[in-house]
């Protein structure tokens, strides 16, 4: 499981290196939005609830990073960010595979995958974007990472269902919902003060008109 999960992701950053706009770096401030993001993904990464050893749960942040800079790059954000965190905690490779799949891979596509069916399917306005892409976008994208993740450890055999319903799973509420506070109020307050750096907003599309 652990080398077509490895395939799998190898796949994907192989094509968010080809795909990413990397001139969008060189316009004025947006590398140091994009190593910033970096950064806030460790710290946030780094904050974890320890249920027992080798089961812990922390919040994704993985939705604004990929309303911020599309696909291709967040999914390098977290690659990087993941990477800084699997080294410093002494994780193997096989920890950091199972975890850019559930932390990483899985919730961004699914972010990008919300906001073209929010696009397409509802009127295209301010509060629809932020309440939409934002929130509740953040709150599904935690609710089913965290049970592909359980779903990946009763698979492979390190936890029996059950065990997992004892200790993780009941946590899982209160994980959801600060999940989509974070994603709602930070993705707020970037298009209200920094509209230039979100890529997925548009005056034009959202506030003008409306």
């Amino acid at each position: 499981m652990l080398w077509w999960l490895g395939a799998l992701y190898g796949v994907a950053i192989f094509y968010a290196l080809r795909m990413s706009p990397w001139r969008r770096l060189m316009q004025e401030g947006q590398l140091h939005v994009f190593l910033g993001a970096i950064v806030v993904l460790i710290l946030l990464w780094h904050i974890r609830g320890q249920i027992q050893p080798g089961l812990s749960f922390h919040l994704l942040g993985v939705t604004t990073v990929t309303l911020v800079f599309g696909w291709s790059f967040a999914l390098i954000i977290a690659s990087i960010a993941l990477l800084a965190v699997t080294l410093n905690a002494g994780y193997g490779w096989e920890g950091y595979v199972l975890s850019i799949i559930t932390v990483g891979l899985l919730p961004i596509t699914l972010s990008q995958i919300s906001l073209v069916l929010v696009r397409s399917w509802f009127p295209k306005n301010f509060f629809i974007y932020v309440l939409g892409n934002g929130f509740m976008t953040g709150w599904l994208v935690a609710y089913i990472s965290g049970y592909a993740a359980v779903g990946l450890l009763v698979y492979s055999g390190t936890y029996t269902l059950e065990a997992l319903q004892v200790t993780i799973m009941p946590f899982f509420p209160l994980m959801f919902f600060p999940e989509a506070i974070l994603n709602g109020w930070i993705i707020t307050i970037l298009v209200l003060y920094f509209p230039g750096w979100v890529y997925s907003f548009s005056d034009e599309l959202y506030i003008k008109g409306k």
